[in-house]
């Protein structure tokens, strides 16, 4: 599975989402796009899609914007990857379809590594993202001049 640039967006924008969520602040495209060096454009196509899969709320008005619609722990990473790049769902091979057993072995093993990496996706949530991040931020150097 390689990561696309739009799934790559995607977790940043909720990481930066994530670290404002305390403060009840919803925040804008445009702030989220500045602070992470971001497309505004293709971000806000990002969030109607995780709009549409109850990952993030949207608030109109001046103080509006948007906040995460779930509790970090139960925002899985596969849910990102749904939500942005679609469920991937494939039809199982029916062996009795199958032109060869050659055929069936090498469709068969490429689905159970499809279905390891979907159950890893689902183990890792945006609060497992949002420890790293900060555990990399508390042992990073400063540096005063």
């Amino acid at each position: 599975m390689e990561l696309s640039s739009r799934l790559e967006y995607a977790l940043v924008a909720l990481l930066e989402i994530a670290k404002h969520q305390a403060q009840g602040k919803p925040l804008k495209v445009n702030e989220i796009a500045a602070s992470q060096l971001l497309p505004e454009r293709y971000l806000d196509q990002i969030f109607t899609s995780l709009k549409r899969q109850g990952i993030l709320s949207s608030q109109r008005g001046m103080k509006g914007g948007y906040l995460l619609a779930r509790e970090l722990w139960q925002i899985t990473l596969l849910d990102v990857v749904i939500a942005i790049e679609g469920s991937g769902d494939r039809k199982k091979v029916d062996p009795t379809s199958s032109n060869t057993l050659e055929k069936t072995v090498v469709v068969q093993t490429f689905e159970g590594i499809q279905d390891s990496v979907r159950d890893l996706l689902k183990s890792y949530t945006l609060q497992d993202l949002a420890k790293t991040l900060e555990t990399q931020r508390q042992s990073s150097p400063m540096y005063y001049i």
